[in-house]
């Protein structure tokens, strides 16, 4: 599951896509709305997209994940304002083992960053500002990836 929405997330709903009998693990990133970034007292953020680009540049690193490790994946990123606490980011992961989970769920993370034109404006007392650019962030390329039948 793949989703771009300008409503509120459901974490549980998320997670309960990749939750399976199969799955000895299942990993959920909230990404949240923080009350400050360095000392400027962030007053709420707004996210925009290029939906198209987003929407398929989302399927490429679920489908890069599953081709990594056998994981089900699903994830949830929110548009539009968001209030200090709120969710802006759901990723869930299941895997039959927890270090698939957890290295899968942590590369989805970074790669959004990296290649999704999802962009975060900061609106502070007396400003705004345009948050990061994906030209920024190092790649994150994961260990070998595990051979089919290999345990962690």
């Amino acid at each position: 599951m793949i989703e771009i929405t300008r409503e509120a997330l459901d974490p549980a709903a998320v997670t309960a896509r990749v939750a399976r009998d199969s799955n000895g693990a299942v990993v959920t990133f909230l990404g949240t709305t923080r009350n400050f970034t360095g000392e400027r007292q962030v007053l709420h953020l707004e996210y925009e997209a290029y939906r198209p680009m987003a929407d398929a540049k989302l399927g490429e690193i679920a489908d890069e994940m599953r081709r990594r490790w056998p994981v089900d994946v699903a994830i949830s990123h929110r548009l539009g304002r968001l209030e200090i606490g709120d969710i802006s980011l759901v990723v869930a992961v299941g895997s039959p083992h927890r270090k698939d989970a957890f290295e899968a769920c942590q590369y989805s993370v970074d790669r959004i960053k990296q290649i999704v034109p999802i962009w975060k404006k900061e609106f502070f007392a007396g400003g705004e500002v345009w948050v990061g650019s994906q030209e920024d962030l190092p790649s994150r390329e994961p260990a070998e990836a595990p051979t089919p039948g290999s345990q962690r």
